[in-house]
């Protein structure tokens, strides 16, 4: 699929919430242990967009990219997304995703530690060079963010640094709204003050005390709010995700899956 085709996630009150995403982080330790039949049984409770992250055993948990990308073709999937890390292994990141099929490519974690100013404005050239080889392959470059972007320095958001300073052309962000507002932050603040820079989210319950993820409907988290906003925010798809668990991780996916679908 070319860069910037998309299919928008079809949410209709009182039906099915449809081309539900999900972060196979969520469910790491099956995938490490039976990738194929992990994705099948994904596929069976209703996910259909995927977003790989990094792993022991690389990045499609032991599988290639060509067999990833056919394995979820024939169950109905797409693997539209993946995390990896700005690093030595950049350009086969680059080549992997492209062979995978995805659509973006996220940095999951700041390639540069220092929570200053000077520090993100760095990362933000780094960003902006990497958007730029992403465009080339046909792939959306993005960045995941977690709490500590949200730290200040001088009195600047840090995460509104790497806004600023780079291109909106080549890089989008991907939200993770738990985090976000764990941190204090106002998701609409930030679609409003940059339209068009949030195509990914990360769709996540949160418990504001434990400071921990949480099955659907069970945290602080106004999910269902934000998940009717996302059309008119800019969302391009989302992705659950879910770190800690009361059930067993397919469990709380499914448990997850069909908390979406009971929304009106």
């Amino acid at each position: 699929m070319a860069a910037g085709a998309f299919i928008l996630p079809r949410l209709t009150y009182g039906a099915k919430v449809n081309e539900v995403g999900i972060q196979l982080y969520s469910v790491r330790a099956d995938m490490l242990a039976d990738a194929t039949g992990t994705l099948k049984q994904l596929a069976k409770i209703g996910y259909t967009q995927l977003e790989s992250a990094r792993s022991a055993k690389g990045s499609y948990y032991g599988l290639q990219p060509k067999e990833i990308k056919k394995i979820a073709n024939d169950l109905g999937m797409t693997v539209r997304s993946g995390h990896v890390h700005i690093d030595e292994n950049w350009n086969k990141a680059i080549d992997e995703a492209a062979e995978a099929g995805q659509s973006y490519l996220i940095c999951s974690t700041m390639p540069s530690n220092g929570q200053t100013v000077d520090n993100y404005k760095r990362v933000a050239e780094m960003f902006n060079k990497a958007g730029e080889e992403c465009s080339k392959a046909n792939l959306i470059f993005g960045y995941h963010n977690h709490e500590y972007e949200f730290e200040k320095d001088n009195g600047k958001i840090l995460y509104d640094v790497l806004l600023e300073n780079t291109n909106p052309k080549d890089v989008k962000m991907e939200m993770d709204l738990g985090w976000l507002i764990l941190s204090g932050g106002d998701p609409q603040a930030y679609f409003d003050k940059y339209p068009g820079r949030f195509h990914l989210w990360h769709l996540k319950d949160m418990d504001k005390v434990k400071k921990h993820s949480t099955e659907f409907g069970d945290g602080d988290i106004d999910l269902v709010g934000l998940l009717k906003s996302g059309k008119r925010n800019g969302m391009k798809y989302f992705f659950v995700e879910q770190e800690e668990y009361t059930k067993k991780p397919l469990e709380s996916m499914e448990y997850d899956y069909q908390f979406l679908q009971k929304i009106k």
